[in-house]
């Protein structure tokens, strides 16, 4: 079983930062993909960002292109999502998930565990 705690949220103003991190409890966070996704008030939830196990993989969503970036510390069992210049629409709760086949999908099946989330409000 692999436990997954976000922290970093926050309320931060358009055009600022935020840097999430997930924290896994199982070592065997080293042989996952790690996925953010997001999930805004009465929207689906929605892919964010993805790494592979071992980090030489990233992939993002458009809407999040050249303003995000994930990243790895496996030996710390944590991932991080750097959020710069962020937007009134990133407003969200930001979930982290990991993904024991290492796929770094983008489909929000195919991963096993979650975190509870962590909320990001993004005001004008």
């Amino acid at each position: 079983q692999v436990q997954l705690v976000e922290s970093g949220g926050g309320l931060v103003q358009a055009g600022g930062s935020l840097r999430l991190s997930c924290a896994a409890s199982e070592r065997t966070f080293s042989n996952c993909a790690m996925g953010w996704f997001r999930q805004a008030p009465g929207k689906e939830r929605e892919f964010v960002a993805a790494i592979s196990w071992n980090g030489g993989y990233t992939n993002y969503a458009d809407s999040v292109k050249g303003r995000f970036t994930i990243s790895r510390n496996t030996a710390e069992n944590t991932v991080y999502l750097q959020m710069n210049r962020l937007k009134r629409e990133d407003t969200a709760v930001y979930y982290c998930a990991a993904d024991l086949l290492g796929g770094s999908s983008p489909h929000p099946a195919e991963y096993d565990y979650w975190g509870q989330g962590t909320q990001v409000t993004v005001s004008s």
